[in-house]
């Protein structure tokens, strides 16, 4: 196998971090990751689940929300479980990866620990709740975090594992389109592919393989673009109503808000799902210099500085018009940094 000649970003945390897994043999883990999970998560939290198992911990994943339709191949017989069916949860060590705030843990686990040992993550905004906290935000996703991780330390590491943390770094990088994109990237899914990762089975079940619905709730999403700010921002807005009549599920909007981004002359694209008294939405900038990570943060949210997320509790028709303020600041401050 090829030695990496960059530097891994766990580097100089990357014993401390092996060493103290290592000491969870016989323990029992729960390694969690964020509500609504998309595949970094996922791939996060089989890779590090199946290295606590086959170093001899009693590790289980822990989702608030079920594994994603398109990501269920990928699990194999790695144990992920809803809170409900985790009888011990609060006599478990926690790990989290790839969740940026303590919030995101989703209310099922919250309501049933005590603390969390340790964070591992890649999100600028990452609050470190944890005891022990491991945030790389020059890493494209907490998949390569780990993946460094793994072959730096001689931590278990299969083929299910290598394959989902090819997963993580696909998806988390846009398939490989995202600037936070480095050789470091790709040097290692050239190591995960050796371990046995297949791109061609990754393309496959996540972009090749979408039900009807998916594809319905995409047209309707594109019908209700509109422009703000002379074309620098575009936004879809799903309204509640749209799951019962196209019959999808609410994963299933996972990268649609690149459409809004990747229109020609749009600096940020957004994707907002309508709710009674309550907002979800994504930002998605081309450039970071936007930190669409702040802008979440105006509504309860977070993430990279070229993608973040929100649940904001206020009514979409209060909504809207914050997130115009918003965007304007924020517009404004790019053009006197321009």
């Amino acid at each position: 196998m090829r030695k990496m000649e960059r530097a891994h970003c766990t580097s100089n945390d990357g014993p401390a971090i092996a060493a103290q897994l290592r000491a969870l043999v016989g323990r029992k883990v729960a390694v969690l990751g964020h509500v609504r999970p998309d595949g970094d998560c996922i791939g996060s939290q089989l890779a590090m689940t199946r290295c606590l198992l086959a170093l001899g911990a009693d590790a289980v994943a822990v989702n608030e929300h079920p594994v994603p339709r398109n990501l269920k191949g990928f699990v194999a017989d790695t144990p992920f479980l809803l809170p409900a069916e985790v009888a011990d949860l609060e006599e478990r060590v926690i790990i989290s990866v790839d969740c940026a705030a303590e919030k995101r843990l989703g209310l099922g686990p919250r309501a049933r620990i005590s603390k969390v040992d340790m964070n591992i993550d890649h999100h600028i905004s990452n609050e470190r709740f944890a005891l022990n906290n491991y945030i790389y935000a020059d890493a494209c996703a907490t998949a390569e975090v780990l993946g460094c991780l793994f072959l730096d330390q001689k931590l278990p590491l299969d083929k299910t594992s290598a394959q989902a943390l090819y997963v993580g770094i696909s998806t988390d990088t846009g398939q490989f389109r995202f600037a936070s994109t480095s050789a470091r990237s790709f040097e290692l899914c050239c190591q995960l592919m050796e371990l046995g990762a297949d791109p061609a089975v990754a393309a496959r079940e996540l972009y090749e393989n979408e039900p009807f619905s998916k594809i319905a709730l995409l047209r309707a999403f594109l019908d209700s673009l509109r422009f703000e700010f002379d074309g620098r921002f575009c936004v879809g807005i799903l309204p509640e109503e749209i799951w019962e009549s196209t019959g999808a599920e609410r994963e299933q909007t996972e990268g649609m808000v690149d459409y809004a981004r990747d229109i020609e002359g749009v600096q940020i694209g957004a994707l907002l799902e309508y709710r009674k008294d309550s907002v979800k939405g994504s930002f998605r900038a081309k450039d970071a210099a936007m930190r669409v990570d702040l802008l979440a943060a105006k509504f309860n949210g977070g993430g990279h500085a070229c993608a973040a997320g929100f649940n904001c509790e206020m009514p979409p028709e209060q909504f809207y018009p914050a997130m115009i303020v918003a965007l304007r600041e924020a517009f404004e401050s790019d053009s006197n940094h321009s």
